[in-house]
């Protein structure tokens, strides 16, 4: 039986939607940054054990120790970034942080060329200039306010950097590992990161309560598994740098919520400076658009379609 194609764009707005809630769960969590990464990943990896192990038994025998080293670089990239933009939120404002993560789009068009021998039109560069511009103003309106927000800010680039890294793996390994055991692997060794980081932290992994737990379970369910996971499951099909590119609605979607929430209005240099880097980021998207035709995604007989 001829197995029903999924539309990758359709899949890709369900993960954007998914990841959208992710600071938001983070405001809401009292516990240490490094703590809130631990506790939902290892949700995640609980909830994705049964379908690894055994749905996808047999792919096991294929994985390579050059698989497990890629899968394990790209968790140690997954674990800086959750821990450096969870931190970030505890500093500055959803809005602002938010915005400044989807600059990952930036460093992984730039990965994409030099990594992956990618191209990048001349109009792409000029989207991304702009994406930059705007994230400048928005870390000069944080630089002249009060508290730690700049480093708020810093970390969220960090945090930028590292998913980008993330997303470049996932790029290559989903060219032959299903997205269930590529995400499995890559989450278990994030785990292990994370607490290591703990332990060289000094930081207890239990005793934090109840509503720690419960929101890391909702981080593992929501953004992850039906946030990153469907993310990764789109890089075997889409160009990495448009689905990054993608995941821009998130601080849109974000920022809106804060804003009810939490009362957090931006003020008007950072609304515009989120203006001008959204503005560069969807024309980039729009790009990549016209560049990656549906129904021309590549599926070679050995690739994994889940």
């Amino acid at each position: 039986m001829k197995a029903h194609r999924i539309n990758p764009n359709l899949v890709l707005t369900v993960g954007v939607i998914g990841i959208s809630c992710s600071a938001i769960f983070v405001k809401y969590s009292e516990a240490p940054a490094v703590i809130t990464a631990t506790y939902r990943l290892l949700w995640t990896v609980l909830l994705l054990t049964p379908s690894a192990l055994w749905t996808h038994r047999a792919e096991w025998r294929q994985v390579t120790g050059r698989d497990m080293g890629w899968c394990g670089l790209s968790g140690f990239f997954l674990a800086l970034h959750f821990v450096s933009w969870f931190l970030s939120l505890k500093y500055t404002s959803v809005a602002s942080s938010s915005a400044l993560m989807s600059t990952e789009v930036i460093f992984t068009a730039f990965g994409f060329v030099i990594f992956l021998q990618g191209t990048l039109y001349r109009k792409a560069w000029v989207c991304i200039l702009t994406a930059f511009a705007g994230s400048v103003m928005i870390a000069l309106a944080d630089g002249v306010g009060t508290g730690g927000a700049l480093f708020g800010d810093l970390l969220s680039l960090a945090g930028a950097v590292c998913v980008s890294g993330y997303s470049l793996i996932g790029r290559r390994q989903r060219d032959h590992l299903s997205n269930t055991l590529y995400t499995y692997l890559t989450y278990s060794s994030c785990v292990v990161f994370l607490l290591l980081m703990d332990g060289l932290s000094g930081t207890p992994v239990t005793g934090w309560g109840a509503r720690e737990l419960l929101i890391g379970f909702l981080l593992a369910f929501f953004c992850t598994l039906l946030g990153h996971s469907l993310c990764n499951w789109c890089l075997k099909y889409l160009n990495p740098a448009y689905v990054a590119a993608a995941k821009l609605c998130e601080p849109v979607v974000s920022s809106v919520l804060a804003a009810v929430l939490f009362l957090e209005i931006p003020s008007g240099i950072q609304l515009a400076g989120a203006i001008v880097l959204l503005v560069g980021v969807f024309s980039y998207a729009n790009l990549e658009r016209k560049q990656t035709a549906p129904g021309e995604e590549k599926t070679g007989k050995g690739e994994k379609n889940d």
